[in-house]
């Protein structure tokens, strides 16, 4: 049973850091999710839970077998960060969407209304002034 644990670990690690490696933004927040759900999954288990065994030791019990509340209290605490870590990267992908036009994790690759746009831009400059080589005067007001 150990070794299928420890599979699952590994399986979900080497997912997550291969999403989290990629260039678009979802499959970016997904491998953050697995590596999160790697992690829950690696503290449970070094906390050796206990089926039905209870978390609290109280004087009587010193012959039972007990479970662990830290790793249960650390897990916990991880999946309320991982749910509001992963809130906050779809929020944010979602506003490089609507700013950048795509989804790329660097936003260097421009939208298609941006590539339209700057041959344009680079024709107009390139086009000499009216007046010549020399650049228009500006008027002082």
């Amino acid at each position: 049973m150990e070794w299928l644990v420890s599979l699952a670990i590994g399986v979900l690690t080497a997912a997550g850091v291969y999403l989290t490696l990629r260039a678009r933004t979802f499959p970016v927040v997904m491998g953050l999710t697995l590596l999160a759900y790697a992690v829950n999954v690696f503290l449970f288990t070094m906390g050796r839970l206990t089926i039905g065994a209870p978390a609290i030791i109280d004087k009587t019990a010193a012959s039972m077998q007990y479970s662990d509340p830290l790793p249960q209290a650390l897990v916990l605490t991880a999946i309320v960060i991982a749910f509001g870590m992963t809130a906050f990267l779809i929020v944010l992908a979602l506003k490089a969407r609507g700013e950048l036009g795509n989804d790329h994790v660097d936003g260097l690759i421009l939208a298609k209304e941006e590539q339209a746009e700057q041959p344009r831009q680079q024709s107009t400059d390139a086009q000499p002034s009216a007046q010549g080589s020399h650049p228009p005067k500006k008027e002082a007001n």
